[in-house]
């Protein structure tokens, strides 16, 4: 089956937005539609999957509320498993946790289309930030970014601070242009915004993000090395946004190559190289029940990890039903031939 992926944002005031949640949790699965959608006063944020007339009604279904009539989003596909294991919709402070609720987004920085991107970060005046988390920029990202080393986003401002006193990389003395660039835009939104706050006035970002980017730009023309982490079953994809070769460490969640799965620290669902120094035996023990769990529901051929439980308990009854009533009837064929031979 193929999997139509929309990503999706838009900051606006929304101050209704608790109300908006149920609502909106219904319409989805009531299309088959999974996923993650945040909810804020600042706007909505997330990545949902599903069948594509099941995406086209829950698109048309947020953008009939006027706040969001011109809300733009980006598709991919995937014909493998699906994307997303069940489907949520959040109530948040922050359609991205940045810890910077009050900066004005409306203020971003100068957006730059893929086509010119790779004009603007050849420049030599320019600094180019990857504003992703340490584990997403350790797959990819673009000829000579700076990598600030952070594991959550709400660490960027801090990073910025301390970039910014004398002799820093964003030093105001001697850095005058910044160009910034993440997943799909909504992180740059903010973080440029963040930079203007601080005074540096010439800050740009990439438009639609990475995600556009390997979409529009031939990879013979590519700045971009490496692959793009994505928050999905799909892990990461490359230009054209093909899926990647990288699967996730359901202990720790960091991209995994071939190369570290062939690791001795390697067991699936319970540790890989990143993380086998840091977990406790308690914690090991954990995930190998969950592992365990993981693999017993496959064996029925049913899902684990967001599968609807009572969907679960209403097909098992079924085959139990189904296995009594094939008992029932090898039982009468056996008394009717009898009955024959007799």
């Amino acid at each position: 089956m193929s999997h139509t992926i929309a990503a999706l944002y838009k900051f606006v005031d929304l101050p209704d937005f608790e109300s908006l949640k149920e609502p909106l949790q219904a319409f989805c699965e009531r299309h088959h539609v999974k996923g993650t959608l945040l909810l804020a006063r600042e706007g909505i944020n997330g990545t949902i999957a599903g069948p594509r007339e099941g995406i086209d009604a829950v698109l048309a279904y947020l953008r009939n509320d006027p706040r969001l009539a011109d809300l733009e989003h980006k598709e991919s596909w995937s014909d493998e498993r699906d994307p997303f294991h069940r489907m949520r919709v959040r109530l948040k402070k922050e359609i991205v946790t940045m810890g910077q609720p009050n900066v004005n987004t409306n203020n971003a920085g100068t957006y730059v289309p893929p086509e010119n991107w790779n004009d603007l970060i050849s420049d030599p005046d320019v600094v180019l930030v990857d504003t992703r988390n340490d584990y997403e920029v350790d797959i990819g990202t673009f000829k000579g970014a700076v990598n600030p080393n952070t594991v959550t986003f709400r660490e960027f401002p801090g990073w910025v601070q301390s970039q910014s006193a004398e002799g820093g990389l964003l030093d105001k003395k001697r850095t005058r242009k910044v160009a910034m660039f993440c997943t799909g835009g909504i992180r740059c939104e903010k973080s440029t915004a963040y930079m203007k706050s601080q005074g540096f006035d010439e800050v740009y970002h990439l438009q639609g993000g990475i995600l556009k980017y390997l979409e529009t730009v031939p990879p013979e023309q590519s700045l971009w090395e490496g692959e793009c982490f994505v928050f999905d079953e799909r892990v990461s994809v490359g230009h054209g946004l093909k899926p990647g070769p990288y699967i996730q460490c359901r202990a720790c969640r960091h991209p995994l190559s071939e190369e570290e799965r062939a690791s001795p620290k390697y067991i699936r669902g319970e540790s890989c190289p990143h993380c086998w120094d840091d977990k406790t035996e308690e914690q090991r023990e954990r995930f190998r029940e969950r592992q365990r769990q993981v693999d017993l529901a496959a064996a029925r051929h049913e899902e684990h990890i967001g599968a609807d439980m009572q969907e679960q308990i209403r097909q098992r009854r079924a085959l139990k039903e189904a296995r009594k009533e094939a008992a029932r009837q090898r039982a009468l064929q056996k008394s009717t031939q009898k009955g024959a031979e007799n």
